[in-house]
């Protein structure tokens, strides 16, 4: 080998390490974790909480972004939002699913990767006969919990129990009366006080029914949203009937919280919710949505939620409703006529607007 190539030899190695000497520091340091799968759960409060939430991130090793809401007015506003990439699960009503169907913002579910929906009682396994759940062959939600809106009173104040809606506009109890702030169940509240069908009111009784929810309006301390608000205004204001949204998961609260209350669904009868997980169109993991599904069916965890709120599941019978007999039917939610006419009219009872205007 002469001079001239040893040379060159030297050379290259010098440019070898040159190049290499910027890369050791990065072949030293570890490469950086990727960021785990994020899912977005659009649900109601005491469905998702935070330990139940914890076990089902360690199991799958992502993060759940979950978003409570306190109305399906909320709800249906949240989902229409065009900013950020949006929810991978809702918890929503029967009657909000089929409306959800409907405007196709719903994915089928992969029935077949969801195994503990075996567990279900027969009557939810039927999910074909479920209204608004299913559309077709296709089935679009997976049942998760009910409740009945009953009447719920202190037994202080109220030695015998009410029979009847009508004690929510009774004025004897001007200022000890709660309603839920919702636009769809005003509105079918006041129309089975009237004795009239809920779900499909005609144009000429929107009117006369917007005079008797200012009335209530007039005789209710506040509308409530969430069932924690609810338990305040009750335990502050010394409430003596409250139209109860939540059904038995506020019946719980109050009782825990030491308040001598009763329960009972009046004659005219009481609005039902059955809320089911479904999958958005708009998720970005909908494999991981279904094991979110299959989790909340998971015997532990439905029987957490019931221990924790009082909401019945959809895997044992319900105890009896409580000590006072029920007097009226159950009446499940349905799709409404039109539902943007309720929210227009509701704020307009709610923001003082007189009878005479309607």
């Amino acid at each position: 080998m002469d001079a001239s190539s040893t040379s060159a030899q030297r050379g290259l190695r010098r440019r070898d390490v040159a190049v290499l000497l910027p890369l050791v520091p990065a072949l030293l340091w570890p490469a950086p974790a990727r960021a785990a799968p994020v899912l977005r759960v659009l649900s109601w409060p005491g469905y998702a909480d935070p330990d139940i939430v914890a076990v089902f991130e360690k199991r799958h090793g992502v993060k759940v972004e979950v978003t409570t809401v306190a109305s399906d007015d909320v709800l249906r506003t949240q989902l229409a939002s065009p900013q950020g990439p949006g929810f991978d699960l809702v918890a929503a009503n029967t009657a909000e699913i089929a409306r959800l169907v409907a405007r196709r913002l719903l994915a089928p579910l992969p029935v077949h990767n969801i195994p503990n929906a075996e567990r279900q009682l027969p009557r939810f396994r039927q999910l074909h006969a479920i209204a608004g759940i299913a559309q077709g062959t296709d089935v679009f939600a997976m049942p998760y919990t009910y409740s009945e809106m009953g009447l719920i009173y202190d037994r202080q104040q109220m030695a015998v129990p009410p029979s009847s809606i009508a004690v929510l506009w009774d004025p004897r109890w001007r200022g000890r009366v709660l309603a839920f702030d919702g636009s769809s169940h005003g509105f079918s509240l006041a129309a089975m006080y009237r004795g009239l069908p809920p779900f499909h009111l005609h144009a000429t009784q929107f009117g006369p029914l917007a005079r008797d929810l200012v009335a209530l309006r007039r005789n209710v301390r506040s509308f409530y949203s969430l069932p924690e608000e609810s338990l305040e205004l009750f335990r502050k204001h010394r409430i003596a009937v409250m139209h109860a949204n939540y059904g038995q998961q506020q019946l719980k609260q109050l009782r825990d919280a030491g308040l001598d209350v009763g329960y009972v669904v009046p004659r005219e009868g009481a609005l039902a919710w059955l809320d089911c997980w479904a999958i958005t169109r708009r998720s970005t993991q909908p494999a991981l949505a279904a094991e979110w599904i299959n989790y909340m069916l998971d015997p532990t965890v439905s029987r957490e939620l019931t221990r924790r709120q009082g909401l019945a599941n959809t895997l044992d019978e319900p105890p009896a409703l409580s000590d006072d007999a029920p007097a009226g039917a159950i009446v499940w939610l349905e799709p409404v006529e039109d539902e943007a006419r309720r929210a227009q009219l509701w704020q307009r009872i709610l923001s003082g607007d007189r009878p005479s205007r309607f």
